[in-house]
């Protein structure tokens, strides 16, 4: 509006000017404002109509939260049983060696009872019997002590013995005595084994 108002203004000095000035009108004056008017109005029309209006701006497309790529589930781990190795038991050796073990009494056999004798003069034995695979098929080691001038009476599974002691004397010194008895199948009578100071006899 203060746009229109200028310009009349502007219209109207104009028309003042120009009937100051003895010309003479070739239209009637009241014509000419009319149309002075008219063109106003028509400027007006295209100044406005130049002017850009303020149109709202479309809707923007609000981005809508997608879910994320599901993963597939881990694979469960599985074994190939056929891929493991297979443990495999060594072949047992048949010789001397796999009877050095505690000798398993309650299988190897009938028993019968033998004694030892202290008889080396050491305060102390330790006397290891070792017994070779019997008729039971048994084989092992038993270990006994005796003390000074001791009589050890033990039953024994038949079959052949090495016999090992390790004496101690009072002074501290030691000795070793070893020997081989045999304890007879249907032998059955209570016999002798001697540890002496450096060798195991039966009687």
């Amino acid at each position: 509006m203060k746009k229109i108002v200028f310009v009349l203004a502007i219209l109207a000095v104009i028309l003042t000017a120009c009937g100051g000035q003895p010309a003479e009108p070739t239209l009637p004056a009241e014509q000419v404002q009319q149309t002075a008017i008219s063109a106003a109005f028509t400027i007006v029309a295209q100044t406005q109509a130049a002017i850009p209006t303020n149109t709202p701006l479309p809707p923007t497309e609000t981005p809508s939260p997608t879910p994320l790529p599901t993963l597939p589930p881990p694979a469960t781990p599985t074994t190939d049983f056929a891929l493991l190795p297979t443990a495999t038991q060594a072949p047992v050796s048949s010789g001397e060696d796999n009877c050095l073990k505690p000798l398993n009494v309650a299988e190897a056999g009938p028993q019968s009872n033998v004694r030892f004798e202290n008889d080396s003069g050491g305060t102390s034995i330790t006397l290891s019997l070792n017994l070779a695979t019997n008729l039971h098929g048994q084989c092992g080691t038993l270990v006994y002590t005796l003390g000074k001038n001791e009589k050890l009476v033990v039953s024994l599974p038949k079959g052949e013995y090495f016999a090992y002691a390790w004496i101690v004397y009072k002074n501290g010194d030691t000795s070793t005595a070893s020997g081989f008895f045999v304890n007879k199948v249907g032998d059955n009578h209570l016999f002798p084994v001697l540890i002496k100071e450096d060798v195991i006899v039966s009687k």
